[in-house]
């Protein structure tokens, strides 16, 4: 029972005993002042009778007549003249009138008739003896009048206190329910503040206290996500134009042509500024650098945060742009070419092109090796030409099934259709105890039309090409919700960007999720980190699932590490870490200094960190040392089917 329940429990009950004691007093001290009245009533009528009748003896008649006057003027249950002889010379009695009051009253008060005696003297003896009796109707009638006019004023009363109690003990305790609410928000890794303080003494120096350690905590959080971002940029960020480094760029590019749940295609720009050694010596270092700067800001112009950018080297420059075709990277060279026209207009360089810019595809199953000689080939022969200043040079790769985008597009309508997507799943297990699973994690296969299942990696740029990524999240969402009730624990389940960006295919999730209760603190959807919405839909949303008892995760982490400050409030389930972070870890040792920042940021504000594609038991190892709290990837298990 809460505080607040107790205190109107415990107020309730004193009220109830004052109430009952002041009606017991008060009924008790009107019961004495009934009977002391009732006493008096009979000994006047006995007195005033006795001195009355002492010249009458002799007449009978006039004695009734007495008699008679005095019984009738009053409530008496028997008056009698009793002689010397001990014979009743007159005796009157009445029929009992009632109570006057309930029975049980009656019985609670026992409040019983009064007798008052007197002597009736003739001269100086004796010669009779008046006995009357009073009958408590009225008194009864009057006292339970009485006691329940008391007993209405003080329930009156006491649920006026009661309520005006409630309402101030309310109030008074509501910076304890301000507190909880700090509290449950600290285990969801968010920091609030009371903006105002209670003026109860203690209250204040409880809530002032609270604030004090939920600043300090932010503190140590903001320092430690300081930290691992310096760490970050140092390691994966050029000093000079703020964009990723060639390592940075190789990791991503490696994890799209090898992993298979990150695979994809697309097309790979190289950009490489044309004399930059001659520019030196003309120009100066610093216009130089002032030039370079300039390219990287007409790429981010023309890439518009779509695409990955990258410095390799001195006056290179990489674009990696998933999920587009050959037409769309020409549109993109153009664009790219106009942008840098302006900088020669402008006298950024003297050179004319400012830059000759390689071209080529990329696709699942290539190396790395192959597409730079694909650019570098691609390059010499923008450098050759006159009109153009960029070169497209195709890059073919050999496929299971034909990369035919009508092959592709009727391939996969009818899968979405025909609900011909299996379900495989990949346990996601504790670092510290691998038979531990902490979840499984449900990955899309393709089932085609010969049998043959197909990895996401090669159909997801397709689906994202066609725009049908939405639809595919709801089948697997469907088939995930009718085979959940079979199967214990945990699973997760991605959902794509353009899903989430949807208000009709995002509610649709909910409805889905809501007519299914049964998810409730089983199922966890995880977010892309590259394809999260605005922070206010996000929060947003995050609020709405946690509501329908579904957590939200965020996967291949770690390319927009600046964003880890802002996800102390929104309650995550867990951070994965990309895979590209976590390979050859044991060998890189400013790969684990970055993931250790990671880790103790991550630590702070009691967000596990889940690593992605663990393939060596050396990997493995260092992150157990680390305190990393799960891992996934082959080592422990290979994907299997959801059966």
């Amino acid at each position: 029972m809460s505080l607040f329940k107790q205190l109107c429990v415990a107020i309730c009950v004193l009220m109830l005993v004052s109430f009952a004691g002041s009606v017991v007093v008060n009924v008790e001290s009107s019961r004495e002042q009934q009977v002391n009245q009732l006493r008096a009533h009979a000994q006047d009528a006995a007195t005033a009778l006795g001195l009355s009748l002492g010249s009458h003896l002799d007449d009978p008649a006039m004695m009734e007549l007495m008699v008679s006057s005095i019984f009738d003027s009053g409530y008496f249950e028997s008056i009698r003249v009793i002689g010397a002889d001990e014979k009743a010379l007159v005796e009157r009695s009445g029929a009992n009138l009632g109570e006057g009051a309930p029975q049980w009253f009656v019985n609670l008060v026992d409040l019983a008739p009064a007798q008052g005696d007197a002597i009736v003297s003739d001269g100086w003896n004796q010669a009779a003896r008046v006995e009357v009796i009073s009958h408590p109707y009225f008194a009864i009638a009057k006292l339970w009048q009485n006691a329940y006019a008391t007993f209405l004023w003080l329930a009156l009363i006491s649920l006026v206190c009661i309520v005006l109690g409630v309402l101030l003990l309310k109030r008074q305790l509501r910076p304890l329910e301000y507190m909880v609410e700090q509290s449950n928000a600290i285990a969801r890794r968010e920091f609030l503040s009371a903006p105002n303080l209670p003026r109860t003494p203690e209250f204040r120096r409880v809530v002032n206290a609270m604030n004090q350690m939920v600043e300090k905590l932010k503190a140590l959080f903001d320092e430690e996500a300081s930290r691992s971002e310096k760490l970050h940029a140092e390691a994966y960020q050029d000093s000079l134009t703020g964009l990723a480094n060639r390592r940075y760029f190789d990791l991503d590019l490696q994890a799209r042509l090898t992993g298979e749940e990150r695979a994809s295609s697309g097309v790979l720009f190289l950009l490489r500024v044309n004399d930059l050694i001659g520019l030196n010596q003309r120009i100066g270092g610093q216009r130089t650098d002032q030039l370079l700067k300039a390219v990287a800001e007409q790429l981010q112009h023309v890439s518009q945060g779509r695409y990955l950018l990258a410095r390799n080297r001195g006056g290179e420059f990489a674009l990696l742009a998933a999920g587009i075709d050959r037409q769309e990277a020409e549109q993109l060279a153009e664009k790219l070419g106009t942008g840098l026209l302006s900088l020669q207009q402008t006298g950024a360089s003297d050179c004319h092109p400012v830059a000759h810019i390689g071209i080529t595809t990329f696709a699942a199953g290539a190396t790395s090796s192959e597409l730079y000689s694909a650019l570098d080939a691609a390059l010499a022969e923008a450098t050759s030409q006159t009109r153009t200043h960029w070169a497209f040079v195709e890059h073919r790769q050999k496929a299971a099934v034909s990369d035919e985008h009508n092959d592709w597009h009727r391939l996969l309508d009818s899968a979405l259709e025909q609900g011909r997507f299996l379900q495989y799943v990949q346990p996601v297990v504790s670092a510290a105890d691998p038979t531990q699973v902490l979840h499984n994690k449900v990955l899309a296969r393709l089932l085609d039309e010969q049998g043959e299942t197909i990895a996401a990696g090669r159909f997801l740029p397709w689906l994202e090409r066609f725009g049908w990524t939405a639809r595919l999240d709801l089948v697997m969402l469907d088939a995930l919700l009718a085979q959940l009730p079979d199967h214990e624990g945990k699973v997760a389940l991605s959902l794509s960007g353009i899903t989430v960006r949807d208000p009709q295919a995002l509610q649709q999730i909910y409805e889905r999720l809501r007519l299914n209760p049964d998810v409730s603190g089983r199922l966890i959807l995880e977010l892309d980190e590259g394809q999260l919405p605005g922070a206010i839909e996000l929060e947003a949303m995050t609020r709405k699932l946690r509501s329908l008892g579904v957590e939200l995760g965020l996967q291949h982490f770690g390319g927009r590490f600046s964003m880890i400050g802002n996800l102390a409030k929104l309650g995550l389930a867990y951070l994965k870490v990309d895979g590209s972070f976590i390979r050859g870890i044991d060998q890189e040792g400013d790969k684990r200094l970055f993931i250790e920042a990671m880790q103790r940021a991550a630590n702070s504000i009691d967000l596990p960190l889940i690593a992605e594609r663990v393939e060596t038991r050396g990997e493995w190892e260092v992150l157990q040392v680390m305190g990393v709290s799960g891992v996934q990837g082959r080592l422990f298990s290979e994907p299997a089917a959801w059966a």
